[in-house]
């Protein structure tokens, strides 16, 4: 079943003479429960596109639907509470707030939307991601790694539509990186959680269903590596 469709997007910064291009017609499709990975060096557009995706940004021009719903067409109020539900954002530097505690962070999308918290489900988030004896700690107070699980945890607790992760290994070391690429893959699989993850790095390229190759702003390639 088919969760995204990006259609023609176009991406122009500036005007005249000094506008840069920075995603030129970019069309894909990309159905429930894949686990994609965009891959590109730096300049090459694939940062512009996860803006796009996530709804931080709009288009110059084309569009994009997720679960069905035109995003560019709503206005940013819904734009906002529809990214807040639908859309889980997970970042290389966590973002997190840090005067809230691992809790009141990972429950904050709930909150702001009026809704309670699932228990069951967050105890259940909690305990994949290992953070059961850290729910009272301050950001300051956790490892980048912590940190890291902590934002996915907070992706998580809305059962969004799609999960998107910017470059999230890009600030831990090796064993970190593993640990969560492979806590990202078992949601995936275990409750067939829509994944993209945006990054320059071939090793976790090798681990998705499916790569797509970003160069100039266009998809070079768009290959199934696990049918």
């Amino acid at each position: 079943m088919e969760i995204l469709n990006a259609s023609n997007l176009s991406k122009v910064y500036g005007q005249g003479a000094t506008a840069v291009n920075a995603l030129d017609d970019v069309s894909f499709a990309v159905n429930k429960g894949e686990f994609v990975v965009i891959i590109g060096p730096s300049g090459s557009g694939k940062s512009t596109l996860l803006h796009l995706l996530g709804g931080v940004d709009r288009p110059t021009d084309g569009s994009l639907s997720v679960e069905h719903t035109s995003i560019f067409d709503l206005n940013e109020t819904q734009l906002a509470i529809f990214r807040r539900r639908q859309i889980g954002l997970i970042y290389q530097f966590y973002n997190l707030i840090p005067v809230l505690t691992v809790e009141e962070n990972m429950t904050l999308p709930l909150l702001l939307d009026g809704h309670k918290v699932n228990k069951k489900q967050f105890n259940d988030i909690v305990t994949a991601l290992g953070l059961n004896e850290r729910l009272n700690y301050l950001p300051n107070q956790l490892s980048g790694g912590q940190q890291q699980r902590v934002s996915i945890g907070r992706a998580l607790i809305s059962n969004p539509a799609l999960m998107l992760a910017d470059e999230p290994t890009g600030n831990l070391d090796s064993k970190n990186s593993n640990d969560i690429m492979d806590l990202l893959k078992m949601f995936n699989k275990t409750y067939n959680q829509t994944l993209i993850v945006i990054t320059h790095d071939e090793r976790i390229a090798l681990q998705a269903d499916r790569v797509i190759s970003i160069e100039d702003g266009r998809i070079a390639k768009d290959e199934v590596t696990r049918p």
